[in-house]
């Protein structure tokens, strides 16, 4: 059975199409289900709609919402639309996300840091001219976060966990006891990670997380699912069986997928 838990829409600023093309894209992909789970608004903020080419507006939220769960109703029978979100982790403002999204009826919320020390982790330029001993606090203060966010108890799904490596390949080098930590926790508190492929369409290619960390994630017992992470319809799905054949190469039997925010358990 085939499925996808990470797509976006029009509504995040950087994404293409409406739901119903994601959806649509995913029939034609021979998925049975798909997820939507467009970025989450900045609750944090005191601005109606900051950064717009990131994240939708605070107004969008409820409509979003409204949205998917009519797509889900039309197209019940042809492939089980999902709701979720994708939702920023920032421990300050946690208790303010955790109650809003009491309010509505996620399938599953997928939580993910895309800000460490204040700054995106997508930043070209954050591991130049630093020291050595630098690169390992970077490193180290992006996992913390990641952990914090396994045990914050909002997530069904952790996203992309080793996506700072975006634009610094060797970011998966820097020598640290941080992920096997991390992953523990993961573990621990039950919670399932991605394998993203949008890192393909990133400088470092291949997916997130990289086999290593896949071969760790199992050792520690942590659940695996699929996302895409696709933000133009075509993406849908993207190499799905391929990873489905590496999971099983590196060990894995199953993967997960959540409905009404409930584990469902699909063989490999």
């Amino acid at each position: 059975m085939k499925f996808d838990l990470h797509t976006h829409h029009e509504r995040c600023g950087h994404a293409v199409g409406t739901i119903r093309d994601y959806v649509e894209a995913g029939i034609r992909h021979g998925l049975s289900v798909i997820g939507i789970s467009d970025h989450s608004p900045y609750f944090g903020s005191d601005v109606e709609h900051e950064q717009p080419g990131i994240a939708m507006a605070k107004s969008e939220f409820a409509r979003y919402i409204e949205e998917v769960l009519k797509l889900k109703q039309e197209y019940s029978g042809k492939i089980d639309v999902l709701l979720g979100v994708e939702s920023d982790f920032f421990p300050e403002h946690a208790s303010l996300y955790h109650s809003i999204y009491e309010k509505y009826p996620f399938d599953y919320i997928i939580g993910s840091v895309h800000l460490s020390g204040g700054v995106s982790i997508f930043n070209r330029n954050r591991f130049k001219s630093l020291s050595d001993k630098e690169k390992i606090e970077h490193k180290e203060q992006y996992y913390a976060l990641i952990e914090q966010s396994a045990r914050s108890g909002m997530f069904q799904i952790l996203g992309h966990i080793d996506a700072m490596r975006a634009y610094y390949s060797p970011f998966s080098d820097i020598p640290t006891d941080a992920v096997d930590r991390t992953l523990q926790i993961i573990g621990e508190q039950d919670v399932a990670i991605e394998i993203n492929t949008s890192g393909k369409t990133k400088d470092c290619g291949g997916w997130y997380p990289v086999d290593a960390v896949l071969e760790r994630a199992l050792h520690y017992g942590v659940r695996v699912t699929f996302g895409s992470d696709a933000h133009k319809p075509e993406r849908v799905g993207d190499d799905w069986e391929l990873v489905a054949k590496r999971l099983k190469e590196i060990g894995f039997k199953e993967w997960v997928y959540f409905k009404q925010k409930q584990r469902q358990v699909v063989a490999l």
